[in-house]
């Protein structure tokens, strides 16, 4: 790849990263397509980008660890209930007609951003809730059902994590974008990538750019989460839902 190329693959997961992990979520609403533009066949693109998204991880974990607000028996659930989702999804996707499955997504995509604009106060103050008995297996199901989601498609899952766990468990944005970052975008996205990479071709060469801007995209994107607080990442996730939302409906 030439120079000038690379130079462009980081500048875009420079761009998308960091607003993936302002907003939690979205990255693949700028990188996907952009590998798809400059020549990769849909599967290498999905299983690179794919790949990227855990180094988005990766960076927005070096950044949100300082704040030490991951509880671990709530971290546990997440993984436990959200890994056997991704594992599923990677593997069912196939099998459901994808007009239907992209047009579907698209209107609950933007079905969050609207529920979230008309909600003022909805994640702005921590205020856990339902993290034992029917509350909490209802809350694991859903991270089943996102976790799911994580697997079979290539953007915007991130935010219903972001949402399920606002919604449900009652945490605030913040608190909920470091669950998304450190758990979804590390454990649950590597998952995903371990399968791609495994049943699919990927383009290493082309991943020294995306990994570099993957890393630094998510530790700028997460610094200006943490010291702008919910409100700046409410409106973030806001944007990124509905314009993810429109790009599937669209597509």
């Amino acid at each position: 790849m030439e120079p000038a190329q690379q130079l462009l693959l980081f500048a875009v997961s420079l761009l998308a990263n960091a607003f993936s992990a302002l907003s939690g979520g979205g990255a693949g609403l700028i990188q996907f397509p952009i590998l798809i533009f400059l020549g990769l066949p849909f599967g290498v693109a999905l299983a690179t980008h794919k790949i990227a998204t855990v180094f988005l991880g990766l960076g927005a974990t070096l950044r949100h660890l300082r704040e030490s607000q991951l509880e671990r028996r709530f971290s546990v659930a997440v993984l436990g209930a959200g890994l056997p989702g991704v594992a599923l999804g990677a593997g069912t996707i196939l099998r459901v007609p994808e007009a239907v499955a992209t047009l579907a997504l698209g209107v609950l995509t933007m079905g969050l951003g609207i529920y979230s604009l008309l909600r003022p106060g909805l994640g702005m103050e921590y205020r856990p809730r339902n993290q034992t008995g029917r509350g909490l297996a209802v809350g694991l199901a859903g991270l089943f059902a996102v976790g799911f989601m994580n697997g079979s498609i290539s953007s915007g899952s991130g935010l219903f994590l972001t949402l399920w766990l606002v919604r449900h468990f009652g945490l605030d944005y913040k608190r909920a974008l470091g669950y998304t970052m450190i758990l979804g975008g590390i454990l649950w996205n590597g998952t995903g990538a371990v399968v791609l990479g495994v049943l699919g071709s990927v383009a290493w060469d082309w991943m020294p750019a995306l990994l570099a801007g993957a890393i630094l995209g998510g530790y700028l994107g997460s610094h200006l989460a943490i010291v702008k607080g919910n409100v700046w990442i409410k409106r973030a996730f806001e944007v990124a839902t509905i314009a993810v939302g429109l790009k599937l409906v669209l597509a």
